[in-house]
């Protein structure tokens, strides 16, 4: 068995609903995630998601960093975050002061925060001047 070296508390990311979790690391490895008890969202229980998917973190396939390309033709690149964020809100407000607002719409996630699905919507309702905004998990 492996030693712990220490215990991160943080939120867990698979949905929504907020759990808490306790990431346990050891050499610079997730190995092993289990429930806080000093909350009251989980009260220390976790889905199986939550408690045996951890593996994605270290995926060596994982994107660490926006990519984009300036044509069809070109490859994906790595950018800043700062340009990357800088030319999707160019481009979004492009296409709606060509097109209108409701040639946009935007699709939320269940693994967002609610408070960051709030604020997706907010944009799409404020800045865009859209209602289309949908979500994954209103089957």
């Amino acid at each position: 068995m492996l030693a712990i070296e220490r215990t991160v508390p943080t939120t867990c990311a698979y949905c929504g609903v907020g759990c808490q979790i306790n990431l346990h690391v050891s050499d610079g490895q997730i190995v092993r995630v289990s429930g806080r008890y000093d909350n009251q969202v989980n009260f220390g229980n976790l889905c199986v998601k939550g408690r045996f998917g951890f593996d994605f973190v270290h995926a060596p396939d994982r994107l660490t960093a926006p990519l984009r390309r300036s044509a069809r033709s070109e490859a994906l690149a790595p950018v800043g975050w700062d340009r990357a964020l800088d030319t999707v809100g160019n481009r979004l407000a492009t296409i709606r002061d060509e097109s209108g607002p409701d040639s946009v719409a935007f699709l939320t996630s269940a693994k967002c925060t609610n408070e960051e699905n709030y604020l997706l919507q907010k944009i799409a309702r404020g800045w865009i001047g859209t209602n289309n905004v949908d979500h994954c998990a209103r089957l």
